[in-house]
């Protein structure tokens, strides 16, 4: 890892992930591939304790706003979910990191994923995607990925401020 790209972990702060596909190619351009992902997503949240407060899934990359593992790094965390692809080469090797240190910051993280298939003209609406969390957090619907954004507050280790 280049020693310019710092990630950093353990002060308990919410991580805005971003990870392209391969190429930016979109390998996520079907509905079976996108649910098989948040599937995939699900296992991995479960397995490695960690809260999602917030996602979206694009023909070719996707976002998610989570917190640190109880015992592991987010880093680990997406390895784990890059490995359970299919066996062709899917992920891009490197990701996005940026810590969301206050209240604020995370509702603009959680708009701009909202936002994300709209802007691209894949929906008119935020509540037409179903690849996100917005469903969730507009009508309290259950979808693949357990949105936790209850024990947001729990997680944070220091003041949110805005």
């Amino acid at each position: 890892m280049p020693s310019r790209l710092k990630r950093y972990y353990g002060a308990g702060d919410f991580h805005f992930i971003t990870c392209s596909c391969y190429r930016r190619q979109p390998l996520l351009n079907t509905p079976a591939r996108r649910d098989l992902f948040l599937r995939v997503l699900e296992e991995v949240r479960i397995r490695y304790a960690f809260v999602v407060a917030g996602y979206v899934v694009m023909p070719e990359h996707f976002h998610l706003l989570m917190s640190e593992p109880e015992t592991d790094t987010p880093s680990l965390v997406l390895q784990a979910l890059r490995q359970s692809a299919p066996a062709f080469h899917v992920w891009q090797r490197r990701f996005y990191d940026f810590n969301v240190w206050t209240e604020r910051k995370r509702i603009e993280k959680l708009r701009y994923m909202h936002r994300n298939p709209v802007k691209r003209g894949l929906v008119k609406e935020p509540e037409q995607w179903m690849w996100s969390s917005f469903r969730s957090y507009a009508y309290g619907e259950s979808g693949l990925v357990q949105i936790n954004d209850g024990q947001v507050l729990k997680l944070k280790t220091h003041s949110v401020g805005t």
